[in-house]
């Protein structure tokens, strides 16, 4: 089906949000709990499925909700309506500060994939499913797991990311990238994981014993500063927080667990 052709504004700069204005009759999904304001007008209901195949069967939407959970997303997506009569506008920002990306999929190639607690909202239309990490390697050591999430169609889209926003183009080359600085890449682009250098430099240069590798040509794009890493640096310095010889055992152990 042919998505809404909702608009969208941008606003702020280091902690964004995104503005959705809606014509009389349209719709725009979200995550649950993205929303931060709504006008009189919008009405909102929690579904299964982002209802962009509205004869699906109640067990493909119960099939979608599941590999939404698996993905550790919520069962139900978020539909925002406006039921009156005159344009209304409702907001959306992410969990942690950061920045909004937002795009037409029809002018990027009808798709995009992205990390799995990167989607914020996107036009009613679009189908937002769940996808997996083609490599095994990828899935083990990709620091987002097997599960990425996935937008197919031809209307706005947005992500939030952590930070600033970084865009590279493609052309055939190769980046590596950290593992959890990933938020989403277009059609085009091959994802795998390689080993970060040496056994030392993979112990103790500090960047993870991984790194994500994207060859091809398309679109990808970062985020300066990942929801873990933010958390980590938060815990680091709250009170009570461990010693720094009991960091490093803790670290250590994490290394070997995922051994």
């Amino acid at each position: 089906m042919a998505s809404h052709d909702i608009d969208f504004e941008v606003l702020g700069e280091g902690v964004q949000f995104a503005d959705i204005d809606l014509d009389p009759g349209e719709t725009v999904i979200a995550e649950a709990g993205a929303m931060v304001y709504m006008e009189e007008g919008i009405s909102f209901e929690a579904r299964m499925g982002d209802g962009s195949n509205p004869d699906d069967s109640m067990m493909g939407k119960l099939f979608s909700g599941a590999k939404r959970m698996i993905a550790g997303e919520s069962l139900f997506l978020t539909h925002f309506t406006n039921t009156s009569g005159s344009r209304k506008s409702v907001g959306f920002a992410g969990s942690i500060p950061g920045s909004i990306v937002g795009m037409n999929l029809s002018k990027i190639g009808g798709a995009i994939t992205c990390q799995r607690d990167a989607f914020l909202c996107a036009a009613y239309g679009t189908e937002i499913t769940v996808t997996f990490a083609k490599r095994l390697g990828a899935g083990f050591f990709g620091g987002e797991g097997f599960i990425l999430q996935r937008a197919v169609g031809d209307g706005k889209f947005m992500v939030h990311a952590g930070g600033k926003v970084i865009m590279k183009q493609l052309n055939g080359e190769k980046l590596r990238v950290d593992t959890g600085s990933l938020v989403a890449f277009t059609d085009g682009i091959d994802y795998s994981i390689e080993r970060a250098g040496n056994l030392g430099s993979m112990l103790f240069g500090g960047e993870g014993l991984f790194v994500t590798t994207l060859t091809g040509r398309g679109t990808v794009l970062l985020q300066s500063t990942p929801a873990a890493r933010m958390a980590a640096a938060l815990s680091r310095n709250m009170p009570g927080a461990q010693g720094t010889g009991n960091k490093a055992l803790g670290n250590l152990g994490n290394i070997i667990d995922r051994l």
